[in-house]
């Protein structure tokens, strides 16, 4: 690197005292130094502006003539002028020029600034002087100051010269912390066996590929602008049919609302019924605690309602004078795993036809069944007093972000007008993609082939503790992709604990019982007591880390 400095000198060709009086040639003053030339030495100082030996004044007033204007270098005495007005600057800039000259000056002017050398309120050396000492174009500097003053590092005024910006500099930012590789790889388990997730290493990537080409090539010019609120018109189509086959959901096309997963959709209606002047929605006592703060989010307040073997104690929807609205997973209730008994379908169902009420149904993992028959969806029973949720996460992956609702015709209309507003939408290719993928049957082969994989695991897991580990009995394994495992009574927490220390990364029931919020947000403790279990999430691992996940279960279970 090449230390430059502009550095404040007299004018080219300076004179002292009155008019005609004029210093130069050898030993005069002006601050020469001494060069040699030819046989001799002269003195003169050419390149700092003492006159040449050929100056002269005359007429109205002297004129003088920098050495640089004699034959052979006519144009340096413009530089030489330049070069004397200015104050002390000291840059470092690469050796050479070229292209990335201006930059380099762009980026020393800036960490100049920044680092606090060069004070708000500087003035700056003219484009002409800093050029001439800097040994580079005019137009380089001046488009380097033009850039800085548009980034609001300098200020250019009129009469004033270029100055540093009186403004607060931001200090350096911290560099990212990175914590060491020992604390990285013990923060990260070994298994994952935290429900929420499927075996994402599964995912069709071939057939899902496929149908991605198919729907591209035959989409509308349309599908490739903003879309409507609701969704593409193709996946609405498609997923009314499925879900009326499936699961038998009664639902036209145009009651079909895309979203971008679960807990939009849940946000949205939550949006819909605190406007509507429903301002309490009652839970399940146990379940995710990012769902209530969704609700509680939008303005409403979660009152708990008891879940037991069962599933959710509907009947005591009539105690709660309340809520209008009521979350459930009727179909495998999250996490006891149990499904919702018919009388207390039935119950729920003529609870909301009875006070106008809403049950909003997660269907989270309603494809995957065992042991016995199916459980249809709630909303067949009533489907203007049912808005039915389900999504692609469980059955495909988390990453499409996609999810759908079936909405009564009298919730459509507010419905639409909340997501219309922008901050709600989501990508239509994705749409078209799935759309394909379940109208070409590759949606019902990939959930078949996913739930004869998931059974295999789960009989797994009860062969493995049968013999293993005995005193834990199973439950809630005829369907979904977790299973329950009761433990003797005080032991939860020091089997979680000596989990993580075998590397496996797992749930407590407890993690998952109802919490009040508090004063200032967030979940308060667990109120009362309740069974030791564990949820372990069998559908999570993939196939090849099954087996060790298994091993390393029954190592810390009691």
């Amino acid at each position: 690197m090449a230390d430059s400095w502009a550095t404040q000198r007299g004018e080219p060709g300076q004179r002292t005292g009155r008019s005609g009086q004029r210093t130069g040639g050898s030993g005069r003053s002006g601050g020469s130094r001494q060069r040699a030339g030819g046989s001799g030495q002269r003195a003169g100082g050419a390149r700092e502006g003492a006159d040449s030996p050929g100056q002269r004044t005359g007429g109205s007033g002297p004129r003088t003539a920098g050495a640089g204007e004699r034959a052979g270098d006519p144009g340096q005495g413009t530089a030489d002028r330049a070069a004397g007005l200015g104050t002390d600057l000291h840059l470092d800039l690469p050796r050479g020029g070229g292209t990335g000259v201006r930059d380099a000056l762009i980026r020393a002017l800036r960490d100049a600034v920044r680092g606090g050398r060069l004070a708000p309120g500087t003035r700056l050396p003219s484009s002409r002087s800093l050029a001439a000492d800097l040994g580079i174009a005019r137009n380089t500097v001046a488009d380097a100051y033009g850039e800085l003053v548009a980034e609001g590092w300098l200020t250019a005024r009129q009469g004033s010269g270029t100055r540093v910006a009186r403004r607060v500099v931001p200090p350096e930012p911290a560099p990212p912390r990175t914590p060491p590789p020992a604390a990285a790889a013990a923060a990260r388990p070994v298994y994952d066996l935290r429900p929420g997730q499927p075996d994402v290493s599964a995912f069709p990537r071939s057939a899902w590929l496929s149908a991605a080409r198919r729907a591209l090539t035959a989409a509308p010019n349309d599908a490739f602008g903003y879309g409507h609120p609701a969704g593409r018109p193709e996946l609405r189509r498609v997923l009314a049919d499925y879900l009326a086959r499936a699961r038998g959901v009664r639902a036209a096309p145009e009651r079909v609302v895309i979203c971008a997963g679960f807990v939009q959709g849940l946000a949205l209606l939550s949006r819909v019924r605190q406007k509507a002047g429903h301002g309490e929605v009652a839970v399940e006592s146990y379940g995710l605690d990012i769902h209530w703060n969704v609700m509680r989010g939008a303005g409403l307040r979660t009152v708990p309602l008891p879940v037991d073997q069962q599933g959710a104690r509907t009947a005591e929807l009539d105690r709660l004078p309340g809520p209008r609205t009521v979350l459930l997973t009727p179909a495998h209730q999250f996490p006891i795993g149990v499904p919702l008994d018919p009388d207390r379908r039935a119950a729920v169902v003529d609870w909301a036809s009875r006070v106008g009420g809403l049950v909003l149904e997660d269907d989270y993992d309603g494809e995957f069944r065992y042991d016995r028959q199916p459980v249809g969806a709630l909303q067949g029973l009533d489907p203007e007093h049912v808005v039915y949720l389900g999504t692609a996460s469980k059955s495909l992956t988390p990453a499409l972000r996609l999810a759908w609702m079936v909405v009564p015709d009298h919730l459509m209309d507010d419905l639409l007008a909340v997501k219309g507003t922008g901050e709600w939408q989501l990508g239509g290719l994705d749409q078209l993609t799935l759309a394909e993928f379940i109208d070409s049957g590759a949606y019902d082969r990939h959930v078949r082939g996913m739930r004869m994989r998931y059974r295999r695991r789960r009989d797994q897991l009860v062969a493995a503790l049968a013999e293993r580990a005995p005193r834990v009995r199973v439950t809630g394994i005829a369907a979904g992709l977790h299973a329950v495992l009761q433990l003797p009574p005080g032991t939860e927490r020091s089997v979680v604990q000596g989990a993580a220390w075998q590397g496996l990364a797992l749930e407590g029931l407890s993690r998952f019982r109802y919490r009040e919020e508090r004063e200032l947000g967030g979940p308060g403790p667990t109120p009362g007591e309740g069974p030791d279990a564990l949820v372990f999430a069998y559908g999570t691992p993939p196939d090849h880390a099954f087996t060790g996940a298994l091993e390393a279960l029954c190592r810390v279970l009691p």
